[in-house]
């Protein structure tokens, strides 16, 4: 099958192996000349991110690099991020990683135009009107891991190292000008990061497609995401090199990040104070939380899960999906609870009210309250 194609689907997406050749095309269309490229500290040294900056410093861009974010990028993260663009004359980014790349590399842009704290920005009402939209720079978006989503997405999720709370920044302009999906760059993610990454985009289809919010257009994507998870996460945890399944695991990780705008829930809402206060990977976290929040709300789901169980390739209905769900977990050796990860329940006061003050929450289909998800972190953790 030719896994090739030039999408405009929330944005401009040119996907397809071998296409990161396509950079400096994509910097042109997006009008920037002098790029910094934010990444991690583990990509920095590895091959693709040497043959990216080999791209660019070919084509005239240079190779400036800024590879200070942590796993789960933090505002003195994002800090350095700004000073690094500023010192360095540059006019746009290239958000270059898995999700805390591609989030840390989306508020450079965002930040090194603003004059407000990055918390006046946050995803509450219309506090994105707050922002200089005319100061944000144009973004790049390159994925080098199939789970997050965050090369469609308009938001990044930034954590506060003081209160060691995760907040959702959003601003529509910073969905990347040109998105370049490159299956060949995933290959040599190590299998566990392949899993927990692949199960982030899972979770994120299971929870639009649960969300009780009425948005056809992503219901129908969160759906065939879920079958695309199902049917290839599996071969591409076998073989890294089979670029079929690579390549459909990233498509399903854009899709859940296009189909999430219709909410996503108490996996969610569980996982992002569990990985701001134990540094947990979140796709992993979210897999361990994701059979509790099944059986939760189960009443509320059990119907659409009927009916889509059989498409995705799940045989009898959703007590036969919620049972897949634990052994697919299971395949991919995800432990079955969070203190294995060294979440503990002694944290629990803490953990309970950031739950509830998660924007997550909102779209979980039972309603969520200081019992049942004090109930949940007991069962996960």
């Amino acid at each position: 099958m030719n896994l090739i194609g030039n999408w405009s689907y929330p944005t401009a997406v040119k996907f397809g192996a071998g296409r990161i050749k396509e950079l400096p095309a994509a910097l042109a269309q997006a009008g920037i000349t002098r790029p910094l490229l934010v990444t991690d500290r583990g990509l920095a040294s590895m091959a693709i991110t040497q043959q990216t900056l080999d791209i660019m410093d070919e084509a005239g861009f240079g190779r400036a690099i800024f590879a200070e974010v942590d796993p789960n990028p933090t505002e003195l993260n994002l800090a350095a991020g700004v000073e690094a663009y500023k010192a360095g004359g540059h006019d746009g980014v290239i958000a270059f990683g898995g999700g805390s790349g591609l989030d840390l590399g989306k508020m450079v842009a965002f930040m090194a135009g603003q004059n407000r704290p990055i918390w006046d920005f946050e995803d509450i009402g219309d506090w994105w009107t707050r922002a200089n939209a005319d100061a944000i720079a144009p973004i790049i978006a390159v994925p080098t891991t199939a789970g997050t989503g965050s090369e469609v997405g308009r938001a990044s999720v930034i954590t506060n190292s003081e209160t060691h709370v995760k907040k959702i920044i959003f601003h529509p302009k910073v969905l990347p000008t040109v998105v370049i999906s490159d299956p060949e760059l995933t290959v040599g993610m190590p299998k566990f990061i392949t899993a927990g990454t692949g199960l982030d985009a899972f979770a994120h289809c299971v929870e639009a497609f649960s969300s009780p919010f009425y948005h056809p257009m992503s219901q129908g994507i969160a759906l065939e995401g879920m079958r695309l998870v199902v049917e290839n996460l599996p071969r591409a945890y076998a073989d890294g090199t089979d670029l079929e399944a690579r390549a459909n695991m990233m498509a399903a990780a854009a899709m859940g990040a296009v189909a999430f705008q219709k909410g996503l829930g108490a996996i969610h809402a569980l996982s992002h104070p569990i990985g701001a206060v134990f540094n947990t990977h979140h796709g992993t976290t979210n897999a361990v939380c994701m059979p509790a929040v099944l059986e939760l709300n189960a009443p509320l789901i059990a119907d659409r899960f009927d009916r889509a169980a059989s498409y995705i390739g799940v045989s009898g209905g959703f007590d036969g999906f919620r049972t897949f769900v634990q052994e697919f977990n299971d395949s991919f050796a995800i432990p079955r609870k969070l203190r294995e990860m060294g979440a503990t329940l002694d944290k629990i006061d803490e953990l309970v009210p950031a739950a509830l003050a998660d924007p997550s929450c909102g779209g979980n289909p039972v309603e969520l309250n200081e019992a049942n998800v004090r109930a949940l972190f007991e069962a996960v953790i």
